[in-house]
């Protein structure tokens, strides 16, 4: 008896490194998704190392008003004087931060209440779906400036509240429809038959076999949270005008002067905006045919 528990492991072990290797193999041979995850690498490691080196951001060179890129200015400077390298690297930071932490939270918001929505099902889950369409019954956009003007803050703190009380849609359809497929099956019949409780049977049984498809929804989300705090930073509804985001950035680019005379103000942020969000769809894409057994 011993012996056949022995080779059983051994054969799941076995199974679970040829799933993993055949998954790697998989990601590898998608040239996008590889190119996608350098690019998230190598600009989040720029960012990082700018922000940690000290580059000065803030302090106006009055000598060097609008000055060309080129010098002592890579990426030149913008309408006061400001480094736009250094500013692009911090803004970065935030941006990137801002996207990470919003749907990383929302994602946890969304896969708690469609585990409970989803299992509970009856008065429970009809009260999390009406409220998941009282948000959804205006565009995420539009809800995001409506409550940012009502807050009447322009804080870092308050963008990502805001962003992740209204973000968590998405993942909370996503889970509630796997639950309500999956709490079916026989294992969540025998594990109910001996008396285990629900919350381990939603998230000690259940949850574990869609964390995949929740992965590949948090990276897909970073890119659409980046977009959206460009989106308000940009119009003046977003962090204060202190925080150097990329939206902020842009912010400066908005007059008609700047856009046809000053074009590196905005097309360096607009460039970083530009291809960490493809990189981030690119390594989403990928992720989801690895991971989604939909895909495979």
């Amino acid at each position: 008896m011993s012996e056949t528990t022995v080779s059983l492991k051994e054969q799941s072990k076995k199974s679970s490194s040829s799933l993993f290797r055949k998954n790697v193999r998989k990601f590898m041979n998608n040239k996008l998704a590889i190119i996608g995850l350098l690019v998230v690498v190598l600009m989040t490691a720029a960012c990082i190392i700018g922000a940690v080196a000290g580059l000065d951001y803030a302090s106006p060179d009055l000598r060097a008003l609008k000055e060309l890129p080129g010098g002592d200015h890579i990426f030149g400077t913008d309408t006061i004087g400001r480094d736009l390298f250094s500013r692009v690297l911090y803004g970065g930071c935030y941006s990137i931060f801002i996207g990470v932490f919003c749907a990383v939270m929302s994602s946890v918001i969304g896969a708690v209440l469609g585990a409970v929505a989803g299992y509970m099902g009856g008065k429970t889950d009809a009260f999390i779906v009406r409220l998941s369409e009282l948000f959804q019954a205006f565009p995420q956009l539009v809800l995001v400036m409506m409550l940012v003007a009502i807050s009447q803050k322009r804080g870092l703190g308050n963008l990502l509240v805001i962003f992740v009380i209204t973000g968590w849609m998405t993942t909370f359809r996503m889970v509630r429809n796997e639950f309500l497929s999956l709490k079916g099956e026989t294992y969540i019949k025998v594990c109910e038959a001996f008396g285990m409780g629900s919350g381990k049977i939603m998230f000690g049984q259940i949850l574990p076999n869609v964390v995949s498809p929740i992965i590949v929804s948090t990276t897909t989300n970073v890119a659409f949270f980046i977009l959206q705090e460009a989106a308000l930073s940009f119009i003046g509804l977003g962090v204060a005008d202190s925080t150097p985001t990329w939206g902020n950035i842009l912010n400066a680019a908005k007059s008609i002067s700047v856009v046809t005379n000053q074009w590196w103000i905005w097309l360096f942020p607009g460039l970083a905006i530009t291809l960490f969000v493809l990189a981030i769809n690119f390594l989403g894409d990928g992720l989801r045919d690895v991971l989604d057994a939909k895909q495979q």
